[in-house]
């Protein structure tokens, strides 16, 4: 029984150390074998790039949103929220608003509003009122064109004030 037991240990230890090695760790030197955030460490993943995917990445025109929201809003509920999105690009970029991953659409209380400026610039609002406690979540807007999109997003939550 005894080595039974014991040959199960040396097993678990051995199956220990080769997930680790799997995983890029090795030895637990400086650092304790843990990458900055405590994660196991990785080896790194090397993309190759020819200079046809280079010209796509680093294109000039690509779109790019160049102003935008603060990142994290509370809102009272009933009233309005309201965030803003700037992007540039050739051919102009178009923008998309998401909610939690699902692309809005305007209705009755949502409601999207686009100027665009020249030939490159595009701005655009999206409105919630009145709001409701459905309307907390995480928001993105998406600028896209031929060569790139872009995003950035935004965090609401209700606050109730008491009198």
């Amino acid at each position: 029984m005894r080595k039974l037991l014991l040959l199960l240990i040396v097993v678990a230890a051995y199956l220990a150390v080769v997930n680790e090695a799997a995983r890029g760790g090795g030895g637990r030197g400086k650092g304790g074998g843990r990458g900055r955030h405590g994660m196991g460490s990785r080896m790194p993943i090397m993309i190759h790039r020819n200079s046809e995917n280079n010209n796509y990445y680093n294109h000039n025109d690509s779109a790019q949103i160049v102003k935008s929201s603060h990142f994290e809003l509370d809102y009272m509920l009933g009233r309005k929220i309201t965030f803003f999105c700037m992007a540039k690009g050739l051919p102009r970029p178009h923008i998309t608003w998401f909610k939690d991953g699902i692309e809005l659409y305007a209705h009755k209380f949502f409601q999207v509003h686009e100027w665009p400026i020249g030939e490159e610039i595009i701005k655009s609002k999206m409105e919630i009122d009145p709001t409701t406690q459905k309307d907390a979540g995480y928001y993105e807007c998406q600028a896209d064109n031929q060569y790139a999109i872009d995003r950035r997003g935004f965090r609401t939550d209700y606050v109730i004030y008491n009198s």
